[in-house]
């Protein structure tokens, strides 16, 4: 795939995930305000309290992959 390409096909995936993740953040604060709730907690804008161990995997095997990538095993 020309490099052209790909960039704009990441740039459209990542745009409407952003899109998307802004209209479920504006939904969640429109029922914290019906429900009369000036202040949301942390957590309530994603719908759940955040994963760290599950982060932290995630992050582990990301490094892992891109050390792979770049060859830094022999």
């Amino acid at each position: 795939m020309d490099a052209k390409k790909r960039a704009a096909a990441l740039a459209a995936v990542y745009a409407h995930m952003k899109t998307s993740e802004e209209a479920h953040a504006r939904h969640l604060e429109e029922q914290a305000e019906t429900a009369g709730i000036r202040e949301p907690a942390f957590g309530m804008l994603t719908g759940h309290a955040p994963n760290v161990w599950g982060m932290a995997g995630r992050q582990s095997l990301m490094q892992a992959n891109t050390m792979m990538q770049l060859r830094m095993f022999k």
